[in-house]
């Protein structure tokens, strides 16, 4: 092997990239441990609601280490954000796709007009939108076109109004208006992202995720670890309140006495010396806390002592209208002294109303400012943001600033606005979702309704700004159209029995290897030890996020990373058995076994980006350590597999034979007549499709949530229960059409209900999960609540574990995509195996053997579906487990193909003897490969959880049919179909040559 000092090199930094990039998760684990250990110490379970104060405690412990450098090169805040990211299924939390409602953005666009062919228009698109792929602005459009007649969108009534009279005015035809909407409804989506991501980055969960889905208008946000499903949910759903306050002045002396007395009341209601003493123990003071303390001491004189409120705030900000600041973390709790009854009523009558709200920091700032709002009894803005027009984040004199445009109502409250700030000398908040974005002051009474914000900003801060004051002019809803939500302990179970499959997978094939290969064994185990590093280094390193269907990819991956290393000692036994040296055999062997390595790999890695392409949440998990474990895979057993080997055989010595005592003669006079059984096989084969189709056409399958919209809820009780039993109750609450079935073991239920899956909100969510606890109430045991029922409750052992809702217009979008994916996947295979083969035949072959596949996994699942103790819904994992075996099928297809084009190349045809010698060759390839792969797909089935049965069950048999197939399917079809061109062609040859002897 040529630079083999180079692929050392590669190798060692490889490797140690992947340790350094893992190292950050072993040390926010190990920190996480710490935290929850110290608690568990403060807090016994003889507390009351002693959970939540774990968590409290967790959370307070973790802020004051949180920039304590670890080992030198890291600490905690970066160790999370550089951690390996673990999905909803194992840590717990919410995912959400909402739905902007693009429908309210154009109503509030056409200043709600009455005008009915516009109305009449919105209706059409509602209607459209159910069957159809297109954006709800284009269908908008299409139906505007159709009914129009002479109206045009730039009515006076419609977009040429006051609000849009800088952009669109009465000349204008349909054609120019209609980019200019797409445009405006494209910048409210963008605001309504900024300002999710805003609520998100302030809901306290580690590594969240928040994108855009194109231009459809939905928005996926994943919230992993998220306890407070409720407040997640509202968080999500409500709409943004842009609001504007005119603040204090912060040389107020009522205030400021206010924040003294403040501080001398809490001492004597607040415990200082322990939660002093706490962090004393807990947490350095940092540079910050020092800075705080060093200005209060020298300009506020505090006595010595402990000061509840001054030791976190320090009142006063030179040059700004705050009235003080305090460290980030600290924010929450000098809130929440502030608001104590008590403290409320030091405030001096002309005060009583006074609201305090924090800035939103800039990114990296360790200090935020807390301004005085002027209030009233009904706690009501000086104006709101529906006012605003427009507003852009420009340039003046090269400066960042903001530019604002404001409706006719909008310009009147404005300029008493702006006139009460100039004379009063005071700011003017910008506040969405209760978070100062900026507070300028007033240079004059400004009128006419244009203004611009000017101020130390950076270009992304002027974006914010006009993204926030631009949501406060369309407030769109966000309807959440489907969602996930696991409770934790259902993660910590995932995360278990992910383990455990993982575990005893790994043992069973590295003990094999070493049973059937001897030292060769060994070294394809270190190879296979080494990729397994690499596919966490490298998910970590990108950001990805394992899930549980990841896992199992993991897993699949080292039970197919086996067939390289099987593929490459296959062929060094050939070669050896031909008489070649030790040298020359191995590089043979490998050699000879890259072609069809490369072609099996590339086969199942396009079907791997196909899911990752039209999957969605931890199915695109499992995409991408499929494709990631390829890559590595690959890698280690052709380069390092081999440094192994070389380095060992460099001894004159030494020996390596490939096999050992037990396996050396296995299937190495095999002769078996594959082709000659063929018409038994397209008879067995025809009669199980047959039995297929006929249960497919009558039975039907089992359609997950996923596919048909609705609800679906994992509940877990202390005893046993009666499925049907509990159903015919549900039926009689929610109507029929309520499944119920046992889940696992018989104490554990899933509930799955098409009750009101058109209508959206949270009120319904809580609706039916009140009728639910209703209903099953007399089989949870005396005092349990509904809040102990709910979903989210943190250590629980019943009540509902997991909540899945679809609504009916997304389930029909994931239904389209599994097509497309399933179609897609056959399509490209079809294409490769005819570049790669340059003959037809071999594509038929091998994707008649695909769909032959793939139609008895179906029926299987039709004819058991309601049989099996296990989930058998056709969902978005179980294609998943259909792509990945039409990947797998085609991997054996594959292999066998190119031994068959090998050996004819070399042999000829003959009839066929030469095909069954391919078969036969690569028998021990295909067994072995199949038998590791399934005994790794059975610890996943067996061990896995129960999420993964269905998903791993599906992969079994198609392993099983998918072996089959290659050897009875995709080779016969290849072969008859060849064989009739080649004796075609024979034909005419012989008949061209009888023509040119009689002439």
């Amino acid at each position: 092997m040529q630079n083999k000092g180079l692929i050392k090199l590669f190798a060692l930094l490889f490797g140690l990239v992947s340790i350094y990039q893992l190292s950050y998760t072993f040390i926010g684990n190990k920190l996480e441990s710490d935290a929850e250990t110290y608690a568990i110490n403060q807090v016994p379970e003889s507390e009351e609601n002693y959970v939540s104060k774990r968590q409290e405690l967790e959370t307070r412990y973790l802020d004051s280490i949180g920039d304590q450098t670890v080992l030198g090169f890291t600490d905690y805040n970066e160790a999370k954000k550089k951690e390996l990211n673990k999905g909803l299924d194992l840590k717990g939390g919410i995912n959400v796709t909402l739905q902007i409602s693009v429908k309210d953005i154009l109503r509030g666009l056409a200043n709600n007009s009455k005008n009915p062919i516009f109305n009449k228009a919105l209706a059409d698109a509602d209607a459209a939108s159910k069957n159809s792929d297109d954006t709800y602005v284009e269908l908008f459009f299409q139906a505007w076109d159709q009914i129009s007649g002479d109206t045009k969108l730039a009515s006076p009534d419609i977009f040429a109004n006051k609000s849009l009279s800088d952009e669109i005015n009465f000349q204008m035809d349909d054609e120019e208006v209609k980019p200019i909407i797409r445009r405006k409804i494209d910048e409210s989506v963008v605001s309504a992202f900024e300002v999710l991501r805003e609520r998100i980055d302030g809901f306290g969960v580690t590594q969240p995720n928040i994108q855009r889905e194109g231009n459809s208008g939905r928005i996926l946000v994943e919230l992993p670890g998220a306890r407070d499903i409720d407040r997640a949910q509202d968080l999500l759903s409500s709409t943004a309140e842009l609001e504007f306050w005119e603040t204090y002045r912060p040389d107020n002396q009522e205030l400021q006495s206010f924040f003294f007395e403040a501080n001398q009341k809490l001492k004597s209601i607040v415990d200082t010396t322990a939660t002093a003493a706490d962090e004393q123990a807990t947490k350095p003071e940092s540079e910050l806390d020092s800075l705080l303390s060093d200005v209060s001491q020298d300009s506020l004189d505090i006595a010595a002592g402990q000061n509840p409120l001054f030791d976190k705030f320090q009142p006063g900000v030179p040059g700004s209208y705050a009235v003080g600041l305090a460290a980030v973390q600290d924010t929450a709790e000098v809130g929440s002294l502030l608001r104590k009854k008590e403290i409320r009523r030091l405030l001096p009558a002309n005060l009583q109303f006074v609201k305090f709200l924090w800035e939103r920091p800039s990114e990296g700032s360790e200090v935020a400012s807390l301004y005085a709002l002027k209030s009233n009894r009904e706690g009501t803005p000086r104006m709101g943001g529906d006012v605003v027009n427009d507003a852009r984040a420009e340039f003046q004199n090269g400066q960042p600033i903001v530019t604002m445009a404001m409706n006719t109502r909008g310009a009147k409250e404005w300029e008493k606005l702006t006139g009460d700030s100039y004379n009063n000398q005071t700011g003017i908040a910008i506040v969405l979702d209760n978070k100062v974005y900026t507070a300028p002051g007033a240079r004059g009474v400004i009128s006419g309704g244009r203004t611009e914000i000017t101020g130390n900003f950076t270009v992304n801060e002027t974006k914010d700004i006009a993204n926030v004051l631009r949501a406060g002019k369309l407030p769109a809803s966000a309807d959440i159209i489907q969602s996930e939500v696991v409770g934790p302990s259902l993660g910590q179970e995932a995360i278990d029995s992910g383990l455990m499959s993982f575990v005893i997978a790994m043992v069973f094939v590295l003990i094999w290897m070493i049973f059937y290969y001897g030292k060769a064994g060994i070294f394809a185990d270190v190879a296979l030890l080494f990729n397994i590093l690499l596919i966490f280094g490298v998910l970590t390193s990108l950001g990805a996020v394992l899930t549980l269907p990841g896992i199992a990819g993991i897993v699949l991956t080292i039970g197919m990373s086996v067939d390289a290393n099987v593929l490459i000692f296959e062929r060094i036994k050939e070669e050896l058995a031909r008489g070649k040296g030790k040298a020359q055999a191995v590089a043979d062997g490998f050699g000879n076994a890259l072609s069809s390595i490369l072609d099996a790999n590339i086969t199942t890695g396009l079907t791997a980006i196909i899911l990752f392409v039209f999957g969605s949440g931890p199915i695109k998990g499992f995409a991408t350590t499929l494709l990631v474990g390829i890559v590595t895979s690959l890698f280690t057993a052709i380069f390092i597999t081999r440094l192994l080997v070389d380095w060992y055989l460099e001894g004159r010595t030494r020996r390596l034979d490939f096999s050992t005592a037990i396996t050396k003669n296995l299937f190495t006079n095999v002769h078996i007549n594959f082709l000659g059984k063929r018409k038994i096989a397209y008879i067995f084969s025809g009669i199980i499709l047959t039995i297929a189709v006929f249960s497919l056409l009558t039975n039907g399958l089992q359609q997950g949530v996923d596919f048909i919209g609705g609800r679906s809820y994992q509940v877990r009780f202390e005893k046993v229960v009666n499925p049907s039993e509990i159903a015919s109750e549900l039926n009689d609450v929610f109507g029929s059409g309520t499944n119920v079935k046992t889940f696992g073991d018989a104490n554990q239920i899933k509930i799955t209900t098409p009750y009101k899956v058109d209508e959206e909100g949270l009120e319904v969510d809580a609706e039916i999960q009140s009728k639910l606890f209703n209903a099953l109430q007399k089989y949870l045991p005396d005092g349990t609540s509904l809040q102990d029922f709910k979903v989210g409750s943190e250590g629980k052992s019943i009540g509902i574990l997991q909540s899945v809702k679809v609504g009916p217009t997304i389930a029909d979008d994931i239904k389209k995509n599994a097509f497309l994916a399933i179609i897609g996947s056959l399509a490209v295979v079809f294409l490769y195996i005819l570049f790669r083969f340059r003959k037809w035949q071999f594509s038929l072959g091998a994707v008649m053997a695909v769909f032959h596949d793939i139609v008895i996994v179906l029926g299987i699942f039709s004819i058991f579906g309601t049989l099996m103790p296990f989930n058998m819904e056709i969902d978005q994992a179980f294609i998943a487990a259909i792509l990945t075996v039409i990947g797998y099928s085609l991997n054996d297809t594959v292999v066998v193909f190119d031994r068959i084009r090998e050996i004819i190349a070399e042999k000829g045809w003959r009839g066929g003897e030469n095909t069954n010698l391919a078969l036969n060759s690569t028998l021990s390839r295909t067994l072995n490969t199949s038998l590791t792969t399934l005994v790794v797909l059975l610890a996943i089935f067996i061990f896995g959880g129960e999420s993964l049965r269905g998903f791993m069950f599906a992969m079994i048999v198609g392993v099983i049919v998918g072996t089959y197939s290659s050897v009875f399917i995709a080779t016969p079809i290849m072969f008859d179909t060849l064989k009739k061109t080649l004796k075609s062609k024979s034909g005419k040859k012989k008949a061209e040559s009888k023509k040119a002897v009689e002439a």
